[in-house]
């Protein structure tokens, strides 16, 4: 495993906002170099969750029906009975995650897998969305790789210098100001 310290997220990128009323949607690609069966392992065994996903599983995702998503590193445990609508393995998943719709489409490329996540988010929260779900991609791509950096989520990621950076980045590229998604700078005491 590296330290976390010692891991520097890339610039936000292959990012884009589908804007429909309040709930906008938020399409982030990735090209990551293993194979689709193992980015759908990934994305759906509890025990690889556990390792890069802000959210834990009570079930194999790979599976159509009821499941429980419960999310990780937040004051309180909040539970989401969902279910998986659809599974087609190694390349759709799609489930609701709290309120949020949230497709994930995995395409056999050259380099290995293109990774589409498609996920409904309120407007205020879209770029602290982006940050975080960049953050996650680049945690499982490294885990898959077998160069762990340990889960970065919640409070964790709040608190990391790298995704403050994408935040005020990916604010910046889809014309939001950040003052109004919820979270206020810190302020300096005099």
């Amino acid at each position: 495993m590296i330290d976390r310290e010692q891991y520097i997220p890339g610039p936000a990128s292959g990012a884009q906002v589908i804007k429909e009323g309040e709930n906008w949607t938020l399409v982030l690609v990735r090209d990551l170099r293993h194979s689709p069966e193992k980015v759908w392992r990934a994305l759906t065994d509890p025990a690889e969750l556990s390792q890069w996903a802000p959210y834990d599983a009570d079930r194999n995702l790979g599976a159509v029906g009821p499941v429980k998503l419960t999310t990780v590193a937040a004051p309180s445990p909040i539970v989401s009975e969902t279910i998986v609508t659809r599974s087609e393995a190694p390349r759709l998943l799609e489930f609701k995650w709290g309120e949020n719709d949230t497709r994930w489409e995995l395409e056999e490329s050259a380099a290995g897998t293109r990774l589409t996540l498609w996920t409904k988010l309120n407007r205020r929260y879209i770029a602290m969305g982006a940050a975080g779900w960049h953050i996650c991609l680049d945690i499982l791509d490294r885990h898959i790789a077998g160069t762990p950096v340990g889960r970065t989520v919640g409070p964790v990621a709040l608190n990391f210098d790298g995704w403050k950076r994408l935040h005020k980045e990916y604010a910046a590229q889809f014309g939001i100001d950040t003052s109004i998604q919820g979270i206020q700078p810190k302020r300096q005491s005099k």
